[in-house]
């Protein structure tokens, strides 16, 4: 199982969109074995496939139950070949109670949990929040590989640099299997900030940028409020086929 985190330090970047289209369409048009784990105390990645809830264990239960069954958080979204562990505010306690307790290691139980599916599934894709706490350090820990979706604006590479130095760190100290795979520009316009800032990523060495980029639509927008992946609620918008494109491209690499 290749585990793929989701993540930038910036909200309203996509982050959550990008890892629910990118996890489903790679179980419904790549036909592989997909989880995905809602790592956001938001909790949005399960609001999009209307499973949000406080009735279920969740991504919390991976940070705090010290002999964790994965079976009982994992749960079955209505697309073959792609289940979820949800997520809500719960994680905001959990995370909170994995500082203060120093009986156990703090950083690998999210890989202590995953290895207990890591032959059930092809690929485990963590929707991360934009921040850097307890339960993120433990995705990355968990993680081959990270994305970093970016939003062109005046503050589009804030954080960059952090997120960047984070995982050199995670990799040195806790995870050597761990790669930058690349950012890519979500929400893009064909207007002169989006031209050049698309210029500039494609221009500089120290970040890897995929090919790429997803167009904005207001069919995004349409589509969270049907609950539905954009290939779904809209397979021929722009959107829907850039994100066939980049799991394409992501895949080739």
């Amino acid at each position: 199982m290749k585990i793929i985190s989701i993540i930038n330090l910036k909200g309203g970047v996509a982050k959550t969109i990008s890892s629910v289209n990118m996890a489903h369409i790679l179980a419904t048009v790549h036909n592989k074995r997909v989880l995905i784990i809602d790592n956001d105390k938001q909790g949005n990645a399960s609001k999009m496939f209307g499973m949000h809830s406080y009735e279920h264990k969740g991504t919390e239960a991976l940070m705090i139950e010290k002999d964790l069954n994965m079976e009982e958080v994992i749960r079955k979204t209505d697309y073959e070949n792609l289940d979820i562990v949800c997520a809500n505010m719960n994680l905001l306690k959990a995370n909170l109670e994995v500082v203060l307790d120093q009986s156990r290691v703090q950083q690998t139980r999210f890989r202590k949990a995953l290895n207990q599916v890591k032959d059930k599934y092809d690929y485990c894709i963590i929707d991360n929040a934009p921040d850097i706490n307890i339960s993120t350090i433990n995705a990355l820990v968990a993680s081959e590989d990270v994305l970093i979706p970016v939003k062109i604006d005046d503050f589009a590479f804030d954080g960059l640099k952090e997120i960047k130095e984070q995982i050199e760190a995670t990799k040195e100290d806790l995870n050597q299997n761990l790669n930058l795979k690349g950012c890519f520009i979500t929400q893009f316009m064909k207007n002169e900030v989006n031209l050049q800032g698309k210029e500039y990523l494609n221009l500089q060495d120290e970040y890897p940028v995929f090919k790429t980029h997803i167009r904005r639509t207001e069919k995004i927008d349409e589509s969270t409020f049907a609950k539905m992946p954009i290939v779904e609620y809209s397979r021929r918008c722009g959107a829907a086929r850039d994100y066939l494109e980049l799991v394409s491209e992501y895949l080739e690499k």
